[in-house]
């Protein structure tokens, strides 16, 4: 378990930060921006746990959700150590297969259970389906960042998938508090009515 007995070190003054290996890096850097996005889904994922709860208390999503959130923990462990098959690298924590396959396990059983889709979807309805929605597109933007990355340094490509399952979930989910899709608010084209 982590134990935190102090919250500032004064070692970021200078704009740098510690990567899970060691290495000192600019904190508008690549993979800082990576993690941080992660941590800002994470964030969105908390605030529509709240609404969830509020419009129906503790539910399968909630306990999904809240799996989910210790899911982006280990991903911004698994993106704060670079990837490197050098004998002396750190251990690090990676996610798994076994965490790609229970998201899309979750996508299937809760899609299964949705109207069909006519119409792409405008972020809204509940406030639950609306927090999800926003958790989507910042899901979609850490994505954008782990790729990013990629492109430029080696990244465990089951941290992508994993990020980019996440995405769908929260689609999914939104569509779920929204009265399984039957509340959606649906894209007119054009503003015809």
């Amino acid at each position: 378990m982590v134990k935190l007995n102090k919250i500032y070190t004064r070692t970021g003054d200078d704009g740098e930060t510690g990567l899970g290996d060691g290495t000192r890096v600019p904190k508008h850097g690549a993979r800082v921006s990576a993690y941080g996005d992660v941590d800002e889904a994470n964030a969105a994922i908390g605030v529509a746990l709240v609404a969830i709860e509020a419009e129906s208390g503790t539910t399968d999503v909630a306990s999904l959700l809240r799996t989910v959130q210790n899911d982006l923990f280990d991903l911004g462990a698994d993106l704060c150590v670079p990837d490197s098959d050098a004998p002396d690298a750190p251990e690090a924590l990676r996610i798994t297969d076994a965490q790609v396959e229970a998201l899309e396990q979750a996508i299937d059983q809760f899609n299964a259970e949705l109207a069909p889709l006519k119409s792409f979807v405008l972020p809204g309805g509940s406030a639950a389906a609306a927090h999800l929605h926003q958790a989507r597109t910042i899901a979609r933007r850490a994505e954008r960042s782990v790729t990013a990355l990629a492109a430029r340094e080696k990244v465990n490509p089951t941290a992508i998938a994993y990020i980019n399952r996440l995405s769908d979930l929260l689609f999914v989910l939104a569509r779920r508090a929204n009265g399984n899709g039957a509340d959606d608010v649906l894209w007119v084209p054009g503003g015809e009515t």
